[in-house]
C-alpha cells in the first residue's frame, strides 16, 4: 500500500510529530510504502528506502498564521501532481488545501475556543487579539478540511464531540488513541539524585519527600501548573513538585513560588530529556490541564506506572478510571487537588496500587496498537474507494462514534 501522510515534522520532540513518526514506523514494519510530506524529517527516516520526503519548508514569513498557509498552498500543489500515485492521503487537521482520505484530529481550535478557559480576549492587547484571530481562522480552516476528509480520527472521544460542533456526522469518525512506548516509559529504579531531588536513597531525611510532578508549557495558561502551585501551599512540607519545563526566558511562577514560601518544595528542572528517567524518580503525576485533546505525557506517566490526577477537561483522563488515578470535574479546583494528592500521601499501599493499574492501563495504548488500528482503517479505505464521509447536522444525544 502506497501512502500519503501530511503534517508539519516527524520529529520525537513534537507531540503530533511524534505520533505520526511512530505511525510511519509501524506502516514501514507492515511492507507499505510511505511519502511523507512535511517540514522536518526525524534522521532514522530520511535513508530508508521505501520512504519518499517531500519536504515543504515553512519558508520565512512572519507569524505561525503565514507560515502554515504557505505550507498548505505548496503541500496542495504536489499533491494536486501527484495524488495518483498514492492510495491513500493522511492529514492531520488542517495542513493543506485538499481532499484527504483520512485526517487526524489532534486539537480542535474551536473546542478550545468554547472550553470556558479561553484565556485569550479580543482588544485586549495586541497579543490577545493576534491569538484571537488566529484561533477563529484555524477554526474555520478545520471546519473546511473535515468536510474534505472522508473519514476522520479523533485522538480521543472528547475531541470528537468538538468535532462533531462543524456539523460533521459522528458515523464518520472513528477514535484512534495516542499510543506511548510501553519499553521506554517503564517503572524502575528511582534516579532521584541524577536530578537533584530530594529524597536520593542513601540520604538520610527525617521524612523521604513525596515527589509530585508537573509537565507541560508553563507560559501558557491552559497547562495550569497554578492551580498545582495553590494546592501544594495546602499540603505537608514533605510534600515537593518538580516541574519539567523549558525555562527559556523568565521563569513566569519564580515569584509566586517564592512568595509562598516554596522555593525549597518547588524544583523547576528545565527542559528535561531523560523523561522516562525523572518519571521513574517521581510518586505521582499532576496534571490539571484546562484544555487537552491527547496529551502524550499523561500517557507516558500511566506508562511509568504513576497515579495520574488529572481533570474531565484533559481528553486522556478518558483512558483512566478510578483504579489508576483521579479524575477532577474542575481543573480549577484547588480543593479536590489538594483531597486527591491527600489521598496518595495518606495510603501508600492505594498509591502504589493505582500505579500497577496505570501501567496495566498503559500496556494496551503502545505505539504498535495504535499503528495497527490506523492500518486497518486504511485497507478499509483502499478497498472501498467509493466511500464518502456523511456530513450534516447531527443531533447531540445522538452521537456515537466509533472505535477501532
Amino acid at each position: 500500500m502506497k501512502i500519503g501522510i501530511v503534517t508539519h515534522t516527524f520529529v520525537r520532540s513534537n507531540g503530533q510529530g511524534r505520533v505520526n513518526l511512530e505511525l510511519a514506523r509501524v506502516a514501514l514494519d507492515a511492507g507499505c510504502e510511505l511519502t511523507l510530506i512535511c517540514s522536518e524529517l526525524d534522521p532514522s527516516l530520511v535513508n530508508h528506502p521505501r520512504v519518499r520526503w517531500v519536504e515543504i519548508p515553512e519558508g520565512r514569513l512572519p507569524g505561525r498564521l503565514f507560515k502554515y498557509q504557505s505550507v498548505a498552498v505548496r503541500t496542495a500543489r504536489w499533491l494536486a501532481k501527484h495524488r495518483h500515485e498514492l492510495d491513500i492521503v493522511h492529514v492531520n487537521g488542517f495542513s493543506a488545501w485538499t481532499h484527504a482520505d483520512v485526517n487526524s484530529v489532534h486539537f480542535v481550535h474551536r473546542g478550545f475556543l468554547n472550553s470556558g478557559f479561553y484565556p485569550y480576549r479580543m482588544f485586549r492587547s495586541l497579543r490577545d487579539s493576534y491569538q484571537t484571530v488566529f484561533t477563529v481562522i484555524n477554526a474555520w480552516l478545520e471546519g473546511w478540511a473535515f468536510r474534505r476528509s472522508r473519514v476522520i480520527v479523533p485522538v480521543s472521544h472528547k475531541v470528537a464531540e468538538e468535532v462533531a460542533q462543524h456539523d460533521i456526522d459522528p458515523s464518520s469518525m472513528h477514535v484512534i488513541h495516542n499510543g506511548v512506548d510501553i519499553e521506554e516509559f517503564k517503572p524502575g529504579p528511582s534516579e532521584r539524585a541524577s536530578f537533584g531531588l530530594p529524597g536520593a536513597d542513601g540520604v538520610d531525611v527525617p521524612q523521604r519527600p513525596f515527589l509530585l510532578m508537573f509537565a507541560g508549557d508553563i507560559t501558557i495558561s491552559r497547562k495550569n501548573l497554578e492551580t498545582v502551585i495553590s494546592a501544594l501551599e495546602r499540603l505537608p512540607d514533605h510534600v515537593h513538585l518538580a516541574v519539567a519545563a523549558n525555562l527559556v526566558g523568565t521563569n513566569p511562577f519564580a515569584a509566586r513560588v517564592a512568595e509562598a514560601g516554596l522555593t525549597h518544595r518547588v524544583h523547576f528542572l528545565g527542559m528535561v530529556k531523560r523523561m522516562p528517567a525523572l518519571m521513574r524518580s517521581v510518586d505521582a503525576f499532576v496534571f490539571p490541564s484546562r484544555y487537552e485533546a491527547m496529551s502524550l505525557v499523561l500517557l507516558e506517566a500511566l506508562s511509568s506506572g504513576l497515579p495520574v490526577i488529572t481533570a474531565r477537561t484533559a481528553g486522556g483522563a478518558e483512558v483512566i478510571d478510578a483504579a489508576s488515578g483521579v479524575i477532577l470535574d474542575d481543573p480549577n479546583d484547588v480543593d479536590g487537588l489538594t483531597a486527591a494528592i491527600g489521598t496518595l500521601i495518606a495510603d501508600p499501599v492505594r498509591a502504589r496500587g493505582m500505579g500497577q493499574a496505570a501501567r496495566e492501563c498503559a500496556l494496551n495504548l503502545g505505539w504498535r496498537s495504535m499503528g495497527e488500528r490506523y492500518l486497518a482503517l486504511y485497507r478499509r479505505l483502499a478497498a472501498s474507494p467509493a466511500y464518502e464521509t456523511p456530513s450534516g447536522n447531527t443531533d447531540a444525544a445522538q452521537r456515537n462514534t466509533g472505535s477501532i
